[in-house]
């Protein structure tokens, strides 16, 4: 199989996982959850073999959902778990158009939208809402999922397999919840979101440094929930406006060998005005009043700082500092005090930033995240102190599943 294929094949799977499960699970309902993942993941299995001798169709989309049904429809009459009636009607009504793609909506019953509420049930706990949405609607894996939950694997692959129990026993059918329903689940579907387009921007695991069909399909998803009455609120639009000005800089944060490029060096002339022109206008409806902001203004205020400062040496470092500690007097984290270290290193100085981090280090086990280690290199290099920066690195190193970041670090203990 070329390189194309499987280039194209990840790229649908990132894609359209989603849709196909979403799609799939409303038609035969969430009883056949275990079937429908199983059917799903053969398909793109077949994908990979079948079209590394033929050309990709003109519609994969509705050739994966149709192959990805009828694979179900022949499960099922197999384990008798659909009579025979059933599961003819089902076949004869497929929802795919004769040659385009499956018959989504373009509002709010979108299905995978549909799915995400369905997901964050309040019947289900705040863990098992997030587990589901990310395996089920990003296509995670279980490596993707424990780093972005913070967990270990093991531990992340439990829960996925107690959550889809619950969800089998809880949520009988997929429907959007009205009025109030809705906007009950929206703070969760909105971090699931947020953590879906935090994996694109930075995968954690692959070749690739940003998933650009992750970002944009988590942005869809924001804009097609905007359209809803129940589902405008402050928070969304700040979230919006925080994907704008991250996508801005996708051409930026890599170098013409593909090599990333750190935000220092990055030549700005690439940035996306359009895209920040729109994720300005985002922020500026986002408007809290008398509202506590959410961690979306936050993230969002200091990458508007980002993205428009004239250079690297021009950012508003003090501004970017106070939102960071009023990130952690609102919502303490480790990871945001660990990012919150370098902007405290361009006020105060290396030396203050590493005593910063030591008392940090005091309360929170960070020996085996790889942003510490790189983090605490970068100071000491700014202190002119090569053993420990070294030292440093080859833990940082040994801890990240990025390809491309690894040579970043590689790259860095030659200078």
């Amino acid at each position: 199989m070329s390189q194309d294929h499987h280039a194209t094949v990840e790229h649908l799977f990132r894609q359209e996982y989603g849709k196909v499960v979403a799609l799939l699970t409303h038609k035969f309902g969430t009883s056949h959850l275990e079937q429908i993942e199983d059917a799903t993941q053969d398909t793109f299995v077949k994908a990979m073999q079948v079209w590394a001798y033929k050309s990709v169709p003109d519609s994969p989309t509705a050739w994966l959902y149709r192959v990805a049904s009828n694979r179900l429809i022949d499960v099922l009459r197999r384990d008798k778990k659909m009579d025979l009636h059933d599961t003819e009607r089902l076949s004869h009504h497929s929802g795919i158009e004769q040659n385009g793609d499956p018959a989504l909506d373009t509002t709010l019953s979108d299905s995978q939208l549909k799915m995400i509420f369905a997901c964050c049930h309040p019947a289900l706990s705040q863990e098992y809402q997030i587990v589901l949405s990310l395996k089920l609607i990003g296509g995670f894996s279980n490596k993707e999922l424990a780093e972005a939950l913070l967990k270990k694997e093991e531990a992340v692959a439990k829960s996925f397999t107690r959550a889809k129990k619950k969800f089998r026993e809880e949520v009988k059918m997929l429907k959007i919840p009205v009025e109030m329903g809705l906007q009950s689940r929206l703070f969760r579907v909105l971090q699931v979101v947020y953590l879906l387009f935090s994996e694109g921007y930075a995968a954690t695991s692959g070749t690739l440094i940003i998933k650009r069909d992750i970002c944009y399909e988590a942005l869809r998803l924001a804009l097609l929930m905007q359209q809803n009455t129940y589902c405008q609120h402050p928070n969304l639009e700040a979230l919006i406006a925080l994907m704008c000005f991250h996508a801005s800089r996708f051409d930026a944060r890599l170098d013409d060998e593909g090599a990333l490029v750190t935000l220092e060096h990055q030549d700005r002339s690439k940035y996306n005005q359009e895209l920040i022109a729109i994720g300005m206008r985002h922020l500026e409806r986002a408007g809290t009043h008398d509202r506590t902001p959410s961690k979306y203004h936050l993230e969002a205020a200091r990458s508007y700082y980002h993205s428009t400062a004239k250079s690297f040496a021009k950012t508003d470092w003090k501004n970017i500092l106070y939102l960071y500690d009023l990130q952690l007097k609102l919502e303490p984290s480790p990871m945001v005090a660990l990012h919150r270290i370098v902007a405290f290193a361009k006020i105060h100085g290396a030396k203050k930033a590493l005593g910063e981090l030591e008392q940090w280090e005091k309360k929170n086990n960070f020996a085996d995240q790889a942003l510490y280690h790189a983090i605490k290199a970068e100071l000491y290099f700014d202190l002119g102190k090569t053993k420990e920066q070294k030292a440093a690195l080859v833990k940082a190193i040994a801890l990240t599943e990025n390809e491309l970041v690894k040579a970043h670090y590689r790259k860095k203990m030659e200078t």
